[in-house]
């Protein structure tokens, strides 16, 4: 019983290499969170843009619906309709909607999504909804 209370009194702290090793680990831990964060901001910025681009589209067929016409629509045309344009507000990029050769509206403009710009093709609100993560340019169909 002697030697063990001993013992217990006698530790002095933490080797250089224990300290070494507690560093690497929370440095690895570190890194990997740093790139995992990053990721999640990129992905809600491209949400953010594809929101965007489906508040314009649905703004658009209110237009239409309210008898407007639908030959081509700009941001003038939609004026009060448009809430909030996100993305696409004071980004000096033109975006237009028209009619596709299968009756839908299509949206076709660009905006920038963090680091990478999207860029959106006659796309409906189904091409980008369905359109993969990472997918920046949605064609025509």
């Amino acid at each position: 019983m002697l030697k063990i209370k001993n013992f217990l009194t006698n530790q002095r702290g933490l080797t250089l290499v224990e300290l070494l090793a507690v560093v690497v680990i929370l440095a690895i831990v570190s890194s990997i969170a740093t790139v995992s964060i990053g990721r999640v901001i990129q992905n809600a910025r491209e949400d953010a843009v594809r929101a965007d681009a489906i508040q314009i589209l649905n703004a658009a067929e209110l237009y239409v619906s309210q008898g407007g016409d639908d030959e081509e629509i700009v941001r003038e045309t939609l004026g009060d309709l448009l809430a909030h344009e996100g993305a696409f507000e004071n980004s000096g990029v033109v975006w237009t909607v028209s009619r596709k050769s299968d009756g839908q509206l299509g949206f076709t403009g660009m905006a920038s999504a963090g680091s990478q710009f999207m860029v959106f093709y006659k796309a409906t609100v189904s091409d980008i909804n369905n359109a993969e993560r990472g997918q920046l340019i949605i064609p025509e169909q």
